[in-house]
């Protein structure tokens, strides 16, 4: 019996029947090439899905600090509402105590955020306005409120007061900072206030 010699010969490659061009397959149908169509695909969904990171992280930062802010105006306004009145010294000195503490608590309160201008910025000074009943100190306003059940006082019992703390954040990603208002300074602007009745 004579033995046979068969000798391979490397299997052809066709072009897919489906006519895709870039793509083909081998004879016996098994195994395909994609010419760089994942590499597209990639770079197509990268930028988009970049551009939502960094929202994402800008957006962390501003509810951060808009959470933090309301945190600290809630602590200054209880601050005031449990000062307790001196009555060795007069009305206009007491609310620059309780003032002065409110500013304090604030303070206190804002954590790792910046503390000074142009952030936040407070001095050693109160403006007057509204009839003696709101005090501005840069960034940071407190406001009395006389309800109509309630006779001024000097201890002001009764009364409600408003603590608002006006915090300029940064915007560090310069794509997301065009879409968001921005002061002059190129910063947003973000408040926490809070009322609460003085004991």
């Amino acid at each position: 019996m004579e033995a046979r010699t068969r000798t391979m010969r490397p299997r052809a490659r066709r072009h897919d029947p489906s006519g895709r061009p870039g793509r083909f397959v081998s004879a016996c149908g098994q195994g395909t090439v994609e010419g760089g169509q994942s590499l597209v695909e990639f770079s197509l969904v990268l930028m988009p899905l970049f551009f939502i990171v960094l929202g994402i992280i800008q957006f962390g930062f501003i509810f951060n600090t808009y959470v933090t802010m309301t945190n600290a105006a809630r602590e200054g306004a209880r601050t005031g509402t449990i000062y307790v009145y001196d009555q060795t010294l007069s009305k206009d000195q007491n609310d620059a105590a309780r003032n002065a503490a409110i500013k304090t608590a604030v303070l206190a309160s804002m954590n790792l955020l910046s503390k000074t201008s142009p952030e936040f910025s407070t001095g050693a000074t109160w403006t007057t306005s509204g009839g003696g009943l709101t005090f501005t100190n840069g960034d940071l306003v407190v406001a009395y409120v006389v309800p109509a059940s309630i006779t001024d006082s000097d201890p002001r019992t009764g009364e409600q007061v408003t603590v608002t703390a006006n915090y300029h954040q940064d915007l560090i990603i310069p794509l997301v900072a065009n879409l968001l208002p921005r002061d002059a300074n190129g910063r947003l602007g973000l408040s926490g206030a809070v009322t609460m009745v003085i004991n």
